[in-house]
């Protein structure tokens, strides 16, 4: 397993952290997005797993392809009365598929760094920052560790922290999309999309929409909170809010994914 460390953005409007909330010591840069190990699959057991620490989390990606028969083999095995009965829910089997990859694999790797069974790994929703309502972030009961999952068609992102951590994946829209879509996004960001060439746009708004959706999630408030109300940048590099640390996540060609853990 790699530890991965996010990338510190360059100084500049809306760069993100000042030093004094960075980690010490604090990380070199990133040149570009960070890698995600691949899970192996059951029955491989996984390797001992270092200790997390705040702002460096462990990135996974768990593609279905590679997964599925092994997941679905096991479900019944790892997932909790809940998640099986969330997972029938699926009308289409390829997205069933996915989400059974992507939760038996949040299982896995939680039990590992717990020392306990997958199956007796137990979650609870936090707080809402916004109302206080049990809907916030998944949590584990004792909140030493944080952790976060995503998926969309295919592919699954995990990352596991030792501080509030957000991921997001997903596939790089069409056009169309773009254009309706920009209009939920803050002001400069509409307008940075809007002076590139539209052949472009498609993947900038990818990386606009994960790196927003990552950090909300860590936040615990997911879309429930303004899209427009926080910065987050089209560029190379993210643009981190205060307090937080932002990177692009590399995965396969036609996707986009993204990490927000708290400094």
């Amino acid at each position: 397993m790699i530890e991965l460390v996010i990338p510190i953005p360059p100084d500049g409007p809306r760069a993100g952290l000042p030093p004094s909330v960075l980690p010490d010591p604090v990380p070199a840069p990133h040149a570009g997005p960070l890698p995600a190990d691949p899970l192996p699959p059951l029955p491989h057991p996984l390797s001992r797993l270092p200790g997390v620490r705040p702002a460096r989390p462990q990135l996974w990606l768990v593609e279905t392809d590679t997964h599925r028969d092994s997941a679905v083999r096991y479900a019944s095995l790892v997932l909790d009365t809940a998640e099986l009965t969330r997972s029938e829910e699926f009308r289409r089997p390829a997205d069933r598929a996915t989400y059974l990859c992507a939760h038996v694999g949040l299982r896995r790797l939680l039990g590992a760094h717990l020392g306990v069974a997958p199956r007796s790994v137990t979650t609870r929703r936090a707080p809402c920052p916004c109302c206080g309502e049990p809907h916030g972030r998944p949590v584990l009961p004792d909140g030493r560790l944080h952790f976060s999952l995503s998926h969309c068609e295919g592919l699954s992102l995990i990352a596991v922290a030792g501080s509030p951590v957000g991921v997001d994946i997903e596939r790089v829209p069409a056009p169309h999309t773009v254009a309706e879509a920009a209009e939920v996004l803050h002001p400069a960001e509409a307008a940075e999309l809007a002076a590139l060439d539209p052949g472009l746009r498609a993947a900038a708004f990818a990386r606009v929409w994960t790196r927003k959706e990552a950090y909300l999630k860590g936040l615990g408030v997911g879309l429930g909170a303004d899209p427009a109300a926080d910065y987050v940048g089209s560029g190379r590099l993210p643009a981190a809010p205060g307090g937080w640390l932002l990177a692009d996540v590399a995965v396969p060609h036609g996707h986009q994914a993204a990490v927000a853990v708290r400094a």
